[in-house]
């Protein structure tokens, strides 16, 4: 399969390459290299760029090279082109200071609207882009919303029975920096059943 020759060539230049165990798999390369094997996976293939995902480390437990990384999902689609159905993630790590990475538009068509949505949302520029503007968040919006150090107005979330969470505390508990739900109170919420039994109640009463 094309995936072992992926591989293969992965380890002989000394790449990274991230197994979660659950048959995801991802090369690690240096942006200085990217464009070079992007295109060099087209040939091989890989027909189908699937997905390009921004990711910001800044608070992440574990250290990373950069704080930011762009990864690609690429797919040799079975019956179109000889694909032969293999799949593996590229993961490219961006420097805070300069983020910027060629684009790939020139290789799959899919990566126009993909690129734009990650320049919107994390501020990573994509050199040779044909129309590299905000696609998601308003042109008066001043950052990018998915950067963890955005700023966030936000609105606390009313639930059943009067319980309800405040946004900030609430992500606070997610990452360990609280302990618990503040501000969640009530019992646990009501299951479809449950419901419909209330409705069957409030139908009765009339």
């Amino acid at each position: 399969m094309r995936l072992n020759r992926v591989l293969e060539e992965a380890r002989a230049k000394g790449y990274t390459i991230e197994d979660n165990g659950l048959g995801n798999l991802w090369v690690v390369m240096p942006r200085e290299a990217f464009k070079e094997e992007m295109v060099h996976y087209k040939a091989l293939g890989f027909n189908y760029l699937a997905d390009i995902v921004g990711l910001d480390y800044l608070e992440y437990p574990d250290p990373r090279p950069e704080r930011f990384a762009v990864v690609y999902e690429l797919v040799s689609l079975p019956g179109w082109q000889d694909g032969d159905g293999s799949r593996f993630f590229v993961r490219v790590y961006v420097p805070e200071k300069d983020p910027r990475l060629p684009t790939v538009t020139d290789l799959w068509g899919s990566a126009n609207f993909l690129e734009r949505e990650v320049y919107d949302l994390f501020g990573i520029v994509f050199e040779g882009h044909p129309d590299l503007r905000k696609i998601l968040t308003p042109e008066d919006l001043e950052g990018h919303p998915l950067r963890k150090d955005f700023p966030l107005g936000e609105t606390p979330t009313l639930f059943r029975e009067g319980r309800f969470i405040v946004p900030s505390e609430f992500r606070a508990s997610l990452t360990g920096k609280n302990p618990g739900l503040t501000l969640y109170r009530g019992g646990s919420r009501k299951g479809y059943r449950a419901l419909w039994a209330d409705l069957m109640k409030a139908k009765e009463v009339k």
